[in-house]
């Protein structure tokens, strides 16, 4: 087969996501409450939630990652998790497995200013947050990191130097004691935009992630984007059912405990903050006929 028949088969046989019903407010009053709500993400027995508060009283550090656990059918009221620092701890991430948590923090002995961690999850609780060291972190920020479902590759963001613009796409390949050097994501997906808070999607092929051409100064929405031959396109817009038309829609994140369904953070329906959804997708083919096709 051909290079050009073999990218074309690819793109013909791509799936593409599909947003199913409307989005469901997650736990109101224990995890959506009113303060800003960033990034949900279940475990994979659907008994643990996780996420971070920007504002929310009661933690060590204001920023802060916070769990419930459900009880029967019911979530338990909230606390803050025992790993959090006096600093910046935010973006939280089940591995696929439920062994470990990763995520964000400014915590003292960092490489750059917010580096990437784990933790492994325990029989009482949480262990010892490790340093995903230098093949990972750099002087700059890094955002949002989540290891595909297969386990083999970790995808975050960086504002490091060498990217495409301001934040970009990076992936990382696991390796038996960690990671190879990071390397941004490969295609159109990284522009002189923000793109940041990525997730990959049941298939570990297909992202959801966030664009703005300023994550500070503008408005965020939410796109999707699916790797061809190993590379990805600039990805397509979400509809309307995850992105408002005039507040932000980021911190997507797979839910374990469904991986037909996907958790998101935004500000709708006149919310004063951000807070914690939920909604269905399905991974679909699309057809295509010769001619030229867009990015």
């Amino acid at each position: 087969m051909t290079a050009f028949a073999l990218a074309f088969s690819l793109l013909a046989a791509s799936p593409a996501v599909e947003i199913v019903g409307e989005a469901e407010l997650f736990a109101p009053g224990i995890a959506s409450t009113g303060h800003s709500d960033i990034r949900l993400t279940i475990s994979p027995d659907g008994r643990t939630a996780l996420w971070f508060s920007r504002d929310r009283p009661g933690g060590p550090g204001g920023y802060d990652i916070w769990i419930a656990r459900r009880e029967g059918n019911e979530w338990a009221p909230a606390t803050p998790v025992s790993f959090n620092s006096p600093g910046r701890d935010f973006d939280p991430a089940f591995s696929r497995d439920g062994r470990f948590v990763y995520f964000c923090s400014d915590r003292r002995g960092g490489i750059g200013k917010d580096d990437l961690y784990r933790v492994a999850v325990t029989a009482k609780g949480f262990g010892t947050p490790e340093n995903l060291g230098p093949q990972v972190n750099s002087a700059a920020n890094e955002y949002a990191p989540m290891l595909s479902p297969d386990g083999r590759r970790l995808l975050f963001s960086s504002d490091r130097p060498g990217g495409a613009g301001r934040h970009d796409l990076y992936i990382a390949q696991a390796k038996a004691r960690g990671f190879a050097a990071a390397a941004p994501l490969p295609g159109a997906i990284n522009t002189p935009a923000d793109e940041f808070d990525a997730s990959f999607l049941a298939d570990s092929r297909t992202l959801v992630f966030a664009r703005a051409p300023s994550m500070k100064d503008d408005r965020v929405d939410l796109f999707a984007a699916t790797s061809h031959g190993g590379r990805y396109g600039a990805g397509m817009i979400l509809p309307l059912a995850v992105n408002d038309p005039v507040k932000d829609s980021y911190g997507p994140m797979l839910d374990w405990s469904a991986p037909d369904r996907l958790t998101f953070s935004s500000q709708r329906g006149g919310a004063q903050s951000m807070e914690l959804y939920r909604i269905t997708y399905r991974l679909v083919s699309t057809k295509v006929s010769g001619g030229r096709h867009g990015r």
